[in-house]
C-alpha cells in the first residue's frame, strides 16, 4: 500500500522540538507495565534502595513503556507528571498509552463526554511535555468487523483524532484491504501483532498505515490463551519466553514498519516474571547490532542474557539461583 507522506509533528508557528527530542525515523522498544508483584528479583532488586521508581529504573534500559493502568481507568494527569518526572534520566524516552476499556470494550459502547475529559487529562499532561508517543487503541477477539463495528471505530478515530493513535484488533475479519484504507485515511497505525492462532486469529503481520508503526508480542500460550478456568492464574496467559528462532522473523517485520513510519514501538506483553524485559532486551540487541545493558537480578535467572549483556557479572556466582531459568534446565 502507498504510503502517506508524513505530517508536521507540530502545527505551523509552533515552537520547533527540543534538542534532545527523538528524531524521525526513531525505533523504540520496551515492555508493557511496569508494575508487577513478579518482577520482583527478577526485574528489579528484592531489596529496594531508598527512592527507588519502577519507571526510572526500566527508563535506563528502554526508550519507551507501554502504559497499561490507563486501559483500567483514566490516566491521573498526577500521575502523569509524577512519571515523566522519573524517565528524565532518558532523554529518548516516551511513553504510549492504552485508550481506557471503556471506549474499546463494553458491550454497548456507551462513553460519555466526562469520560472523554478524564482520559484526555492524563493524556494530555504527556503530550504537552512531549513524551506521549501513541495511544492504543485494544479491541478484544470479539470485535469482529461489521458494519456497525467499522462505524464505530471511525467515530472513535475522529474523536481522538488530535492524538497519535494505533489500532490493535486480533480477529481474522479485520485482515483486508478495506481496514488498511480506513486505517490510512484516519491517519491510524495498525498494530501488529503476535498471539496465539487459534480459530480465526489475527496472524502476523508488518503493516504501517501512518506516521507511528507499532507491533506487540503477546506470547503464544495456546493453552491459556481463551482460557476462562478460573484454577489458572491471571498471569500463566502471559508466561512464555520467546527464543530466538521465533524473534527471527519478527526483527524482519520490525524493519520493515520501520521504513515506512516515522516513529516505530515494539512493546512485549509476555510479561509474567519478566520474560518481556528479556525479549525486548534481545530485540534491541539484533536491531542494534551490539550488546546491551541488562538488568542485574533479571541475568541471574535468564543465562540466555550472558550473551548479549555489556558488561560481566556484577557478582559472579559458580551456581545459579534457586528457581533460576539454567537450574530448571539442569533438572530436565
Amino acid at each position: 500500500m502507498p504510503q502517506r507522506k508524513p505530517k508536521s509533528p507540530l502545527p505551523a508557528g509552533a515552537p520547533g522540538p527540543p534538542p534532545d527530542a527523538p528524531r524521525p525515523g526513531t525505533l523504540y522498544v520496551g515492555p508493557a507495565g511496569w508494575s508487577y508483584p513478579d518482577w520482583s528479583g527478577y526485574v528489579y532488586p528484592a531489596r529496594r534502595p531508598k527512592g527507588f521508581h519502577e519507571a526510572a529504573y526500566l527508563a535506563e534500559f528502554f526508550d519507551t513503556i507501554e502504559i497499561n493502568t490507563s486501559f483500567y481507568q483514566p490516566l491521573r494527569p498526577d500521575h502523569a507528571v509524577q512519571w515523566i518526572d522519573r524517565v528524565l534520566v532518558n532523554p529518548r524516552f516516551l511513553f504510549t498509552a492504552k485508550l481506557w476499556q471503556r471506549f474499546t470494550h463494553d458491550s454497548i459502547p456507551g462513553a460519555t463526554p466526562a469520560d472523554e475529559r478524564a482520559v484526555r487529562a492524563g493524556f494530555d499532561v504527556l503530550r504537552a511535555a512531549r513524551k506521549l508517543g501513541a495511544i492504543l487503541l485494544q479491541f478484544p477477539f470479539s470485535f469482529h468487523r461489521t458494519k456497525e463495528t467499522v462505524s464505530y471505530l471511525v467515530a472513535l478515530l475522529k474523536r481522538f483524532a488530535d492524538y497519535p493513535l494505533v489500532v490493535e484488533v486480533r480477529h481474522a475479519s479485520w485482515d483486508s484491504p478495506e481496514t488498511q484504507s480506513l486505517l490510512s485515511e484516519y491517519n491510524a497505525g495498525f498494530c501488529n501483532i503476535d498471539q496465539p492462532i487459534i480459530g480465526r486469529s489475527l496472524t502476523p503481520s508488518d503493516q504501517a498505515t501512518s506516521t507511528v508503526g507499532y507491533i506487540r508480542l503477546h506470547g503464544r500460550r495456546y493453552d491459556t490463551w481463551f482460557s476462562d478456568d478460573l484454577a489458572i492464574p491471571a498471569h500463566e496467559r502471559y508466561n512464555y519466553l520467546y527464543t530466538s528462532a521465533e524473534l527471527a522473523p519478527w526483527i524482519t517485520r520490525v524493519r520493515t514498519v520501520a521504513e515506512h513510519s516515522r516513529n516505530t514501538f515494539v512493546v512485549t506483553n509476555n510479561h509474567f516474571q519478566g520474560k518481556s524485559v528479556v525479549n525486548a532486551l534481545q530485540l534491541i540487541s539484533i536491531l542494534k547490532g551490539a550488546k546491551v545493558k541488562v538488568p542485574e537480578p533479571l541475568r541471574r535467572h535468564y543465562p540466555e542474557l550472558e550473551d548479549i549483556a555489556d558488561t560481566p557479572p556484577a557478582e559472579p556466582t559458580l551456581f545459579p539461583l534457586a528457581g533460576s531459568t539454567k537450574e530448571k534446565r539442569n533438572k530436565t
